[in-house]
C-alpha cells in the first residue's frame, strides 16, 4: 500500500489514518460470511436492495461506483485504466460484479482510497495536519460527495463502535487521529 499511496502523492500515513477505524472493525472471517448473500443481492438486483460493507476497507459498493464516476475528472487517464466505467459492460450484473471483484481485492481497494484523496483534495479546501485526518476520516465513513460544511459537523458525531453489542462509541475522525498520532510519536522516537 505504501508504495502505491505515495506514488500518487498521498502520504502514507495520512492514508492508513483514514482508513484505519474500518481496518479495526474488519474480521476476515465474518467478513466472508456476512457477504455471501449480500453480494448476490447487489450484484443481480443493485444497491437498493444490499448495500453493505466489503473488504478489509469496508468499502460499500454503492461509495465504489460514487467513486468509479468521479475519479476521471479528478484522476484524468489514470482513473480510466483503474476503474472500467459502466459503458463497457454488457449490463448492470456485469458492472456490479466488477465492482464487488474490486471491493475483494485489497490493492484495488487502496486504488479507491487514492481516487476518494484526490476527489477531496480538488473538491475542498482541505484543512493541514491533523485537521486534515478528521475530515478525509469523515469523508470516507460518511459521504464524501456531501458538502464541507456538513462533513466538519459530522466530524465529532460518535457513530464507530468495534463490540457486537452496545459500548461507547467514538467519531471516526478521533480513531482516527488516535493512529496518527500514535505512527507520528512512533516514528519520532526512532
Amino acid at each position: 500500500m505504501k508504495p502505491a499511496v505515495e506514488k500518487s502523492g498521498i502520504p502514507y500515513p495520512v492514508a492508513i489514518a483514514v482508513i484505519f477505524p474500518e481496518i479495526v472493525r474488519y474480521s476476515a472471517l465474518r467478513d466472508k460470511m456476512e457477504t455471501a448473500l449480500l453480494k448476490t443481492l447487489y450484484i443481480n438486483l443493485g444497491d437498493q436492495y444490499a448495500d453493505f460493507s466489503i473488504g478489509i476497507f469496508q468499502m460499500k459498493p454503492s461509495y465504489a461506483e460514487k467513486i468509479r464516476e468521479k475519479a476521471p475528472s479528478y484522476m484524468g487517464h489514470r482513473a480510466k485504466r483503474i476503474f472500467r466505467q459502466r459503458s463497457v459492460f454488457k449490463n448492470d450484473r456485469e458492472y456490479r460484479a466488477s465492482i464487488v471483484s474490486d471491493l475483494e481485492d485489497p490493492q484495488k481497494q487502496i486504488n479507491y482510497l487514492i481516487a476518494l484523496i484526490k476527489i477531496c483534495e480538488a473538491s475542498f479546501r482541505l484543512p493541514a495536519g491533523e485537521e486534515k485526518i478528521k475530515f478525509l476520516s469523515t469523508a470516507y465513513n460518511y459521504d464524501f460527495n456531501a458538502n464541507e460544511e456538513e462533513i466538519i459537523r459530522m466530524e465529532s458525531l460518535k457513530f464507530f463502535n468495534i463490540k457486537l453489542y452496545k459500548s461507547q462509541n467514538y467519531s471516526y475522525a478521533d480513531v482516527s487521529l488516535f493512529w496518527y498520532r500514535k505512527h507520528n510519536l512512533h516514528n519520532a522516537n526512532q
